[in-house]
């Protein structure tokens, strides 16, 4: 390994002290070293024994790993608040992609743990034993504790089913689940009302976990959605994260932005715990199914398809989608109308032809309505159907990038192989460049904010606002998560049409002190660790 130096630095200058014998795991040497706390970088080397930050400065002594990062930023590891990789680290605990971006910690969740709550533990420990090369933590999603008792039902639960949702829930706590997601554009979680979240709520509320929802429209209803978001949790008790903040919607670009941030520091003011974060992109990815209202979805995948099979049904169906319909999100609308729709993921090999080519397109080509196109491809796909939805602006991005209360996370999930696209199906940039890309370009090129700030962004503000104990900050004694860049040649490569190129510019990134990256080469290290939420044997404190 040329780049990693295990020998004993040779000091050529005349008079220069002699190195004491091996004292430390790894010492990093002449880095230009930024703590995270958004503090300006300091000249210094950084030494590391046991996993943690041991001394920071002048280090004389030799590290058995010696990295030379003279001219080079050293990092806290970056954080990853909004990611999908809690299925594929079963299979892949690599998380090559992840950490290639120079992340050493993902918080997964938005659809809750890949397991029932009765097996959260166990899933836990898996983890624990076959190692994993990121640091990783998950919520529990309020729509896995409202299907086990419902089903996939649009009714409401009585007070006994919302008790056995509260005891789900609680169960997933006492685990080590972070707190408790919703995904509100999606059926069977679109179907939850505000008072029924606030109530299961409160089972993750008493042990501290935090509220984080994918909010219930981000179009025109956006304001209200934030509003609706910060009731659940000052009304439960929790902590409020909203995930992905963005106006999709464009006569609110511009504008609408601003609003949703006084309305989060109206709150803040009045002591309720709210932020939010976002990934640096202005087209965002899900399923082709989000463009279908979502009563259609009632009753199941077995119940959606007979609907969209029926002509009557499905001329209500496209009559929604221009109108609209009370309780679902048009997301149709969000993206500016079905140009804004590219399709990404198929599912199916007779229109995987059509893959990167806009609904409109495609129903050009094939001579159909593209509500048509989309209700056929959902209908004929072999798993989820996926698209990119371009409804965002740059200049929202740039807005939101400056709220102090803002996080990174890429809405994405870890590679099930290195170099492939991520576990979702969803072939989209961000999941393989979205930290690198918050500093290459909002920070070198856009001068949006600046180094020091982004960092903190991705590093102490997290690990403070999820409670990631001894994280985020070079500090001795802190778990040493370490990413070194060269700020020079920091460069987000992957674009929407090749999403799965990795960036350039990480020259290491350490988990808990292992070197897991080395110049864009994985050493196959496993030294992550699972993150806890904060009800893991605890006491439970009385209700805020």
């Amino acid at each position: 390994m040329t780049t990693v130096k295990t020998a004993l630095l040779c000091l050529s200058l005349l008079g220069a002290p002699r190195l004491a014998a091996q004292s430390y795991d790894v010492v990093i040497r002449n880095g230009r070293v930024l703590d995270g706390s958004g503090n300006p970088w300091i000249l210094a080397d950084v030494a590391i024994k046991d996993g943690r930050f041991a001394k920071i400065g002048v280090v004389r002594e030799q590290g058995r790993v010696e990295l030379d990062a003279r001219g080079k930023y050293v990092s806290p590891g970056w954080i990853d608040v909004m990611d999908q990789s809690g299925s594929v680290l079963r299979r892949n605990p690599l998380a090559e992609n992840k950490l290639m971006m120079g992340v050493t910690t993902a918080i997964g969740g938005e659809g809750g743990t890949p397991v029932p709550a009765s097996d959260v533990a166990s899933y836990f420990k898996q983890l624990e034993q076959q190692g994993i090369s990121i640091n990783f933590g998950s919520y529990f999603s309020e729509t896995q504790a409202r299907v086990a008792v419902l089903g996939m039902s649009s009714r409401a639960p009585t007070a006994a089913e919302l008790d056995a949702m509260r005891a789900i829930v609680d169960t997933a706590m006492r685990a080590g689940a972070m707190g408790m997601t919703t995904a509100l554009i999606y059926p069977p979680s679109s179907y939850a009302t505000t008072s029924e979240l606030i109530e299961v709520g409160k089972a993750a509320a008493k042990y501290g976990g935090i509220y984080a929802s994918h909010i219930r429209g981000e179009g025109r209803e956006v304001v209200q959605s934030v509003e609706e978001a910060i009731k659940i949790g000052e009304q439960a008790g929790m902590p409020v994260e909203i995930f992905h903040l963005k106006v999709a919607y464009r006569p609110g670009w511009g504008v609408v932005m601003d609003s949703l941030r006084r309305v989060i520091d109206a709150a803040r003011a009045r002591n309720v715990d709210v932020a939010a974060d976002m990934y640096v992109y202005t087209a965002g990815g899900t399923g082709l199914e989000a463009t279908i209202p979502s009563w259609a979805f009632d009753g199941g995948k077995d119940s959606l398809l007979p609907r969209l099979a029926n002509p009557t049904l499905r001329a209500r169906l496209k009559a929604e989608q221009k109108t609209g319909v009370p309780g679902w999100w048009n997301i149709v609308e969000a993206a500016g109308g079905w140009d804004g729709i590219v399709l990404a993921n198929a599912r199916n090999p007779q229109n995987d032809r059509f893959n990167g080519k806009s609904l409109a397109q495609i129903g050009k080509e094939l001579g159909k309505d593209p509500a048509d196109v989309a209700f056929d491809f959902v209908a004929q796909g072999s798993g989820r159907v996926m698209a990119l939805y371009y409804m965002m602006s740059e200049q929202d991005i740039e807005t939101a990038l400056r709220f102090p209360w803002i996080s990174i996370g890429s809405d994405a999930g870890a590679a099930a192989k290195a170099g492939a696209g991520d576990d979702l199906g969803l072939p989209h940039p961000r999941s393989y460049g979205n930290a690198v890309r918050v500093i290459a370009k909002y920070v070198k090129e856009r001068n949006v904010i600046s180094l020091e700030e982004a960092v903190r962004k991705m590093t102490s503000w997290p690990a403070t606002r999820y409670r990631l104990a001894n994280r985020g900050s070079i500090k001795e004694g802190n778990w040493a998560d370490v990413t070194i860049f060269d700020l020079a040649t920091l460069r987000d490569a992957a674009t929407y049409e090749q999403p799965t190129d990795s960036p350039a510019g990480i020259e290491w990134v350490l988990v808990n002190g292992d070197v897991t990256i080395d110049h864009g080469r994985h050493t196959g290290a496993k030294a992550g660790r699972v993150l806890y939420g904060p009800g893991k044997d605890a006491t439970v404190s009385p209700q805020r």
